[in-house]
């Protein structure tokens, strides 16, 4: 990445480009109160229209199977028990799974109605071709912002053809239509309306959305508010600390929220960290208890909830090794047909677990370069790359092994042109472009819920090939679209 004194193009076009921006909701809350523009790319990538076809119809499947693993509680408890003693947090998780599912001598029926609002990231591998890097259940986000960043590329193409061209990375590519906020919005709707319904209840569902304090993120979260109250949808935000006085139960199951009445739909922006559930002020003897049992509460009632405590489980990286650890034909065991399942094995990329032998193998006979060590983590700064997986895996106890993982690493193609990065309204030229896609599904009650058969849309990622973190807060990412070429 090279920075140049002179700019790369006209400082007019950025600076409205970043105001476009800013009055269409691509930004991030700073600390005073103000905001700034996401990063974002000048013109976007360009992808093989057979690669994203592919996706587009293996996603939805994958999706398919992580709802439904999400609803076979007992494989859930038995298959991830080792990892929760491994991962404290994970470990809270599987005691608040039990909580609101019992356990396999004794089940209980939780009431709540499954509503799996997925993003599934992806790199296309330069050799194996696109491949999984993780399943997103909880928390995830971006979807309007993957919208916008269309909107944005057009916006460009339309007010100035000749700079959008100088910077394209295909002159012929045809733009990948993004319809992520009206179908996530849509998803939404459904699910709420059914809840309604079933209580016989008139007039639109009441949308909650549980969000951390001092969320940085907010504007992608408006944006998805502001599709639903265009819908009719009554939204409210909370934080865990909030709902631990503010929840109670009506007739029925009844899931009411004070001072709001009842609610149709729970989603949950917060909760994939124990940060989410730790409250000081009340002074807990244990830990996070208090906050992790809204959860519990939540559940127990009859609305419609993403992510559910069994969603975030089954999207775990152990469940994701897990399940690319299978031989094709186990899939089936979970609703897929064994076209489906090998549709599912030709995007999922191979994991390994760690145990003393697989370190001795890793230090003495893998290629370091090839593999990257991950563990349970969301969001970036979880993984391990090179040399300094040895380091890390010398370091891990025993007892600590089965929250972590090894993962192929997937070395993306590089961008074939140069590209403009714009970055608190500077301009920086990426030479080595690489790009993260991450695919947006929702179903309800295992069922696809949007216009397009389950699929929702996208969001992309780019980052200069050198950087390991691609995040657009924490990393070194940039908002992108995709165009497609035959």
């Amino acid at each position: 990445m090279n920075n140049l004194n002179t700019p790369l193009i006209d400082t007019q076009i950025t600076d409205e480009a970043t105001q476009w921006a800013i009055m269409h909701g691509v930004a991030i809350k700073n600390a005073d109160g103000t905001a700034r523009h996401c990063p974002f790319s000048i013109a976007p990538m360009t992808m093989k229209r057979r690669v994203y076809e592919h996706l587009l119809k293996v996603t939805p499947i994958l999706t398919k199977l992580i709802s439904n693993v999400s609803e076979d509680h007992a494989f859930l408890s038995s298959s991830l028990s080792n990892m929760s003693k491994a991962d404290p947090f994970f470990g809270r998780l599987l005691w608040m799974h039990e909580q609101i599912h019992g356990t396999q001598d004794a089940p209980k029926t939780a009431k709540r109605q499954p509503l799996l609002l997925m993003r599934t990231d992806y790199m296309d591998d330069r050799q194996q071709g696109a491949k999984v890097i993780e399943f997103n259940g909880i928390a995830a986000g971006m979807g309007p912002f993957g919208q916008r960043a269309n909107e944005l590329h057009d916006f460009m193409r339309r007010q100035w053809p000749k700079t959008y061209q100088d910077w394209i990375e295909s002159p012929t590519a045809m733009p990948a239509q993004n319809q992520c906020l009206e179908q996530l919005a849509h998803a939404i709707t459904t699910a709420g309306q059914k809840v309604r319904d079933e209580f016989g209840e008139e007039g639109k569902p009441t949308f909650l959305m549980v969000v951390q304090k001092d969320e940085d993120n907010v504007y992608d979260q408006h944006l998805l508010e502001v599709a639903l109250q265009a819908r009719g949808i009554r939204t409210v935000r909370r934080t865990f600390h909030q709902l631990s006085t503010q929840l109670s139960s009506g007739e029925n199951k009844r899931l009411m929220l004070e001072n709001v009445g009842a609610l149709d739909v729970v989603y949950l922006r917060a909760g994939y960290q124990f940060l989410d559930y730790f409250a000081p002020e009340l002074m807990e003897p244990n830990c996070c208890a208090t906050l992790s049992q809204i959860r519990v509460f939540i559940e127990q009632h009859n609305v419609a909830v993403n992510a559910t405590v069994s969603q975030q489980l089954a999207t775990s990286k152990t469940m994701q090794m897990l399940l690319t650890m299978m031989e094709t034909q186990s899939l089936t065991q979970w609703g897929l047909t064994e076209e489906e399942a090998v549709l599912v094995n030709s995007v999922l990329a191979d994991m390994l677990p760690i145990s003393q032998k697989r370190i001795e193998w890793f230090e003495n006979d893998a290629i370091k370069q090839d593999w990257v060590l991950k563990n349970q983590g969301e969001g970036g700064g979880h993984c391990v790359f090179g040399e300094d997986i040895s380091v890390t895996l010398q370091s891990l106890k025993p007892e600590d092994y089965d929250a972590w993982a090894l993962m192929q690493r997937l070395y993306p193609h590089e961008r074939e042109r140069p590209t403009v990065a714009v970055r608190n309204g500077e301009q920086t030229q990426v030479d080595d472009l690489v790009s993260e896609i991450g695919l947006f599904t929702a179903f309800f009650n295992g069922k696809p819920v949007t216009e397009l058969d389950g699929y929702a849309g996208y969001l992309v990622r780019s980052k200069p090939a050198k950087e390991n973190e691609g995040g657009i807060h924490s990393g070194k990412g940039i908002l992108d679209s995709i165009t497609l070429v035959d």
